[in-house]
């Protein structure tokens, strides 16, 4: 598994969903802009039209040292409420007097609210049109930011949020058995950042964090219940990373027992060749050191060693070339061609464009040892064996010439030659056995399939 690879992509996903998280929590937030944005401007002077048509009235303002007031009305101006009451004066709440500055003894002039039906409560304050003989526009409330600056404050806070708490559940996930300590990390971590979170305070307008509002004020519900879906989604999420993380390494595990295993019957079946090639080649060097031929016992020697120093090097190798293979098998049969002098030949036609491709190694020598092993070789009767290429399939062919006496046969070098072609490639080969030819087509791999 390429770790830096797997790292990168977690990050990227972790991005992809802390975005979907700040874009959900504050989907609310959104629309309204997005409505807000849509009010056209005839309703907006709509608006306008109905403010300046309300009922205005004067009055002198008295403060009380709780903070509120009361718009004292001279008997000139009798407020008559739907009921039919009469009151001669309007309520002043402390968020009025603030926004417009008001002081005691302030002459106003000013429209009001009236109460609700059936209740006994005053009218209340709704403009300030003008104070002590002047006019005042609309009070500037708050210095606040336009809506998409503080929509895009929103946005970055809660996407770094959910980018945080699920970097923290998936990483070093390798670590088993700490899901619970991640959820108990990352709640700590947002309820730290709760205290951080931007948040309108309703009574000054300003968009400040939790944690420099009033004591009282720091509850604020909507901005629990945000880092509530966040901190859920990450743990969520977390559980859900750490399953498919588990069940990926038990699929890499298996796969490892079952190559490990592949390998392991490969180089028991290797062992076997190995004994049979040997005892076979001591026979053979002994024969020629009983007739006292020095020059070919030598020349045997050399591509005995030869063919040994290639089964040591790639023995344990489970691929070869086919170029690779066909230098091996050009040294094998000149071992047979010094015992078999002008009696045994070799017709090799292989496809140039084919020699980067891939076969099992030492599938040739158990092919041509039997070739050797199981037929007549004389002058009068010499014997070929043809290694040629068919398209992307490497064919060995010779005729038939059974000895008189059979040699005894365990058969065990075809059997492995299958056996290693089924586990190498997946693949088998076809053995074609006629009453004149043997011959065997082994499918070759291409280079990309190597394993």
């Amino acid at each position: 598994m390429n770790i830096l690879k797997n790292k990168r992509s977690s990050l990227i996903i972790n991005i992809l969903i802390a975005v979907v998280i700040a874009l959900v929590v504050n989907f609310s937030y959104l629309l309204s802009m997005i409505v807000a944005e849509r009010e056209t401007t005839d309703q907006r002077q709509h608006m306008e039209q109905q403010r300046m048509q309300r009922p205005e009235i004067e009055g002198v303002l008295h403060l009380s040292p709780d903070g509120y007031g009361y718009l004292l009305v001279d008997g000139s101006q009798e407020i008559i409420l739907p009921d039919s009451t009469s009151i001669d004066s309007i309520y002043v709440g402390n968020r009025k007097i603030r926004w417009y500055n008001l002081q005691h003894g302030d002459t106003i002039i000013c429209t009001f609210f009236p109460p609700r039906p059936q209740s006994l409560a005053n009218p209340s304050l709704d403009e300030v049109r003008m104070q002590n003989g002047n006019e005042i526009a609309a009070p500037v409330i708050y210095d606040r930011p336009k809506r998409n600056q503080d929509a895009m404050v929103q946005l970055v806070y809660y996407f770094l949020l959910s980018w945080l708490l699920l970097t923290i559940m998936t990483l070093r996930i390798e670590a088993r058995n700490r899901y619970i300590l991640r959820c108990m990390i990352v709640l700590l971590i947002t309820v730290a950042c709760y205290f951080l979170a931007p948040s309108v305070n309703w009574m000054t307008g300003k968009s400040t964090m939790i944690f420099r509002h009033q004591p009282h004020d720091m509850i604020n519900w909507m901005v629990i219940l945000k880092c509530t879906v966040a901190l859920v989604v990450a743990t969520l999420y977390g559980r859900i990373y750490q399953l498919l993380y588990q069940q990926q390494m038990v699929l890499l595990e298996n796969e490892h027992l079952r190559t490990e295993n592949i390998q392991s019957r490969y180089n028991m079946l290797v062992g076997q060749i190995n004994p049979h090639f040997f005892f076979n080649s001591l026979n053979s060097l002994a024969m020629l050191v009983r007739d006292k031929n020095e020059q070919k016992a030598l020349e045997y020697i050399d591509q005995l060693s030869y063919t040994f120093r290639y089964i040591i090097q790639n023995g344990q190798s489970t691929m070869t070339t086919l170029k690779d293979e066909m230098e091996f098998a050009s040294a094998y049969g000149e071992l047979f061609k010094v015992r078999y002098a002008d009696k045994l030949f070799f017709d090799i036609n292989i496809d140039a464009q084919y020699n980067d491709w891939y076969l099992p190694a030492l599938s040739l020598q158990p092919l041509i040892g039997n070739a050797v092993k199981h037929n007549t070789i004389t002058k009068k009767q010499p014997f070929h064996i043809s290694i040629y290429t068919e398209g992307s399939t490497l064919v060995v062919k010779n005729n038939k010439s059974p000895k008189l006496e059979p040699e005894p046969s365990t058969g065990i070098g075809l059997k492995n030659l299958h056996s290693r072609w089924q586990l190498i490639t997946g693949a088998d080969i076809e053995v074609i056995d006629t009453a004149t030819e043997f011959i065997v087509r082994l499918p070759l791999q291409r280079p990309d399939h190597n394993m």
